[in-house]
């Protein structure tokens, strides 16, 4: 083969494998960078991770640029390709010290009302005032227990004396109040034996305090079935009505409306916030001012109904005369005015035989 057809020859096949070089160059490019996007996508869930920290705006945080495609190969002079450039390779993910936080839509969070705030449900109504039981003999009963829970950081301490009393329909509410209280507080209890002694115990809570405990407990239990796993922190009622108001419902002295010294009447009270027993050892009864003889005896209990019976005392009136009647207990007292008269005692006798006609119940 002659020169002039050699050099043409090699300056084709030169030319050849440049061709076939450039060609390579770029697949490798192309490469490069659908790994780089693979390595830089959307994480899973769609959240947005930025290179910077996210200024609020509603736009896509700007990535980090991809740095530029590596040079092209160095050629020898006899055509051959020398190795590329020994640079540190370009990382297409941005480090993890650089990452900024997620979009808002990206991250868990509460919902939020249209003003941007999350509303709290609202926290139940604890226990209204009692009145407070003078409980003057230390003993536990449901009436100064109540009293106690009014407080709803002392329900543990209820709960445990609720535990030793026995198994009555006052106790029980109570019960049911105390696992109540402290459920919904994050501090234990079992709505599970609150619903049962709720449920057990429909239309069967007497008395006033009774009531009121019953009341309080069917709203903590509507507010676990709306906001289950809700905890709140229960507040003391300062004030507000009572649970019980206590008065006498009637004095009984037989037909006539009349009664002579000596005779026995009946007290029918109601509201009773306190343990019976202690009235019936601690408190008296004033007719016209003067004090009984004796204590009230108990002729009958219904929830908070509480019927008793004194003695009239003797009195110094020449005439029949009106009079009020009173009952004292711890502090507190009662009265009836005008509550019936009291007859001139007959001579040589000085006491009656009228009989009241309410009859126990």
């Amino acid at each position: 083969m002659g020169d002039g057809h050699r050099g043409v020859f090699m300056r084709a096949s030169l030319g050849v494998r440049l061709a076939g070089l450039f060609v390579a160059g770029s697949v490798a490019v192309v490469a490069a960078s659908c790994a780089a996007g693979g390595a830089d996508g959307p994480p899973a869930g769609g959240g947005d991770i930025t290179a910077g920290p996210w200024d609020g705006s509603p736009a896509s945080p700007a990535r980090t640029p991809a740095a530029p495609p590596p040079a092209g190969p160095t050629w020898h002079p006899d055509g051959s390709a020398a190795p590329t450039g020994t640079g540190t390779p370009h990382s297409p993910v941005a480090p993890e010290a650089t990452r900024g936080s997620p979009a808002p839509h990206a991250s868990a969070r509460p919902n939020r009302s249209v003003d941007g705030t999350t509303p709290a449900p609202e926290v139940p109504a604890w226990l209204p005032p009692g009145p407070g039981s003078p409980d003057t003999d230390g003993v536990p009963d449901p009436q100064s227990v109540y009293d106690r829970l009014r407080a709803p950081d002392r329900c543990a301490d209820a709960l445990r004396t609720i535990s030793l009393a026995p198994p009555t329909d006052e106790w029980r509410v109570l019960r049911g109040l105390a696992n109540g209280c402290l459920a919904v507080q994050g501090q234990g209890g079992s709505w599970e034996a609150a619903a049962r002694d709720h449920a057990a115990l429909a239309g069967r809570a007497g008395s006033c305090k009774g009531g009121a405990a019953y009341r309080v407990l069917g709203g903590l239990l509507e507010f676990h079935r709306r906001h289950p796993g809700t905890t709140v922190r229960l507040h003391g009622s300062p004030g507000g009505a009572p649970a019980c108001v206590y008065r006498i419902a009637g004095v009984d002295v037989g037909g006539d409306a009349a009664a002579r010294p000596g005779d026995l009447v009946l007290i029918e009270l109601r509201g009773t916030y306190f343990d019976p027993a202690e009235l019936l050892r601690d408190g008296s009864v004033l007719v016209g001012g003067r004090r009984a003889d004796a204590p009230p005896a108990l002729v009958s209990r219904s929830g908070d109904r509480l019927v008793v019976s004194a003695v009239v005392p003797a009195v110094t009136a020449q005439a029949p005369v009106t009079v009020d009647v009173r009952v004292r207990y711890g502090g507190t007292e009662v009265r009836e005015e005008d509550a019936f008269t009291v007859a001139v005692p007959d001579t040589g006798t000085g006491t009656g035989t009228g009989t009241p006609s309410v009859s126990p119940s």
